[in-house]
């Protein structure tokens, strides 16, 4: 069986850490920040790890 191509866009969007975990950026963070608090905005910054029921595809897709 040949093997899989990654997929560009999720290589762009994921990064895994050294313990196996993916991390993620957060998403409404791009536009129409005006309206956002600035809490909200300093959250939206971070990483976060993907859920367990997501992390099986992502790991095919990288």
């Amino acid at each position: 069986m040949p093997k899989l191509k990654t997929k560009s866009g999720s290589k762009k969007r994921f990064k895994k850490t050294c313990s196996g975990h993916i991390k993620r950026k957060c998403s409404f963070k791009s536009h129409l920040l005006t309206k956002k608090s600035k809490k909200r905005k300093r959250r939206l910054r971070n990483f976060y790890l993907v859920k367990k029921s997501d992390k099986k595809n992502i790991k095919k897709q990288i």
